[in-house]
């Protein structure tokens, strides 16, 4: 394939690996997941493996700058001391799997520590019963908080959780709640998603119904504002829109996306980003299984934006960084995006100072508007 070949060399690339296992799919959730299964574990283990090799053989043994397994639920994926084996990945890169909270020990923490992963995600999401009910999580507060814990007593400090907000009956109060209970948690890195009714998504089925009892849009930005103070306040510094971090412990996986570092997607579903291209492997665990058992790879989904909306669609990514964007890494602006960068500004919602463009405050609130206003 002609994108992997422009990527051929010495470009150190991120690889994410999606596990599609999981218990239960939350009514919120638009990934790609199966139940969990001893012969779905098995073939999609097989199949990992040989994706791996078919791009070892048109790419070489390509250097890796981050590894990440995502899902699903990953910390489910019983092949994968066999796959870090198989990979052998360097050892002083940041290596993150995700968990959910019941399914997390100090055993398991201790035994993915020895396999060399350094960093733990948890889907946390609320630390109160009553939305852990509505969002359909299986955890209790307390199992999430244990989970931390027994994550920490492991050996693996840098700890990042998920919190969402805007949720249908969450009050000021009720997600100052939740942040009381993260003051005393060892944890480096947070994750603060506002919901949102994805397709294909049960709640998505359920909007209506769901609509009226959701934050209206000043109670949302009041609840963000106060809570981005109180995670300045435990030393977690918004580094990124949804993304807070003590110093020096920003997901350099993350970090790469919105920078367009080229990386590696393997699993079914997961998307790649190589030679300029953006591509995705089929969503159907059979199907990605049997293109790779003919030495295809499994993609079923493959754009190569022209450049004027391919660097509208950087810029935006990018700029999603509270550092902003050196408009000078940003060569031969055409005319038409310099004039949407210049509307925006002049709405408030971007800053030029010297050579950097940011987000405002008021274009942290509405990112939405400015990612669709550049590109």
């Amino acid at each position: 394939m002609k994108t992997l070949k422009e990527t051929s060399g010495n470009t150190p690339l991120g690889l994410y690996v999606h596990v599609p296992f999981c218990t239960k799919k939350c009514p919120y959730c638009h990934f790609y997941v199966l139940p969990n299964g001893e012969k779905r574990q098995l073939d999609f283990h097989g199949s990992l493996c040989q994706e791996l090799a078919l791009y070892r053989d048109y790419l070489g043994d390509f250097p890796i700058k981050s590894l990440y397994f995502g899902g699903g639920t990953p910390s489910l994926y019983e092949g994968i001391a066999d796959f870090l084996d198989e990979l052998n990945p360097p050892s002083d890169i940041e290596i993150t799997i995700e968990a959910n909270p019941e399914d997390v020990s100090l055993e398991k923490m201790e035994s993915f520590k020895h396999l060399g992963i350094n960093r733990v995600s948890l889907g946390v999401q609320s630390l109160l019963p009553d939305e852990l009910v509505l969002l359909g999580r299986t955890h209790s507060a307390s199992r999430a908080v244990d989970a931390v814990w027994e994550t920490y007593t492991a050996g693996i400090t840098n700890i990042s959780i998920d919190i969402l907000f805007e949720l249908p009956y969450q009050t000021r109060e009720k997600l100052l709640s939740t942040f009381e209970v993260l003051k005393t948690l060892p944890i480096t890195h947070l994750s603060f998603y506002n919901l949102t009714f994805e397709p294909h998504t049960a709640f998505m089925k359920q909007r209506e119904a769901l609509k009226p009892h959701l934050p209206n849009e000043n109670e949302a930005a009041a609840m963000h504002k106060e809570a981005t103070l109180l995670l300045e306040q435990m030393g977690l510094h918004r580094y990124e829109i949804s993304a807070y971090a003590k110093k020096g412990y920003q997901a350099q996986h993350n970090i790469g996306y919105w920078k367009g570092t080229p990386f590696i997607g393997l699993g079914p579903s997961a998307f790649s980003y190589l030679g300029g291209a953006r591509f995705s492997n089929i969503k159907n665990l059979s199907r990605y299984g049997k293109a790779l058992s003919e030495e295809i790879f499994p993609i079923d989904f493959i754009e190569r934006l022209p450049y004027e909306d391919a660097l509208a669609e950087k810029l935006a990514v990018a700029l999603r960084l509270h550092e902003g964007v050196n408009i000078t890494t940003f060569p031969d602006i055409p005319p038409s995006l310099n004039k949407k960068i210049a509307g925006l500004i002049e709405e408030g919602l971007l800053s030029f100072c010297n050579t950097q463009l940011t987000l405002t405050e008021k274009g942290r609130l509405f990112y939405d508007t400015v990612g669709a206003g550049l590109i």
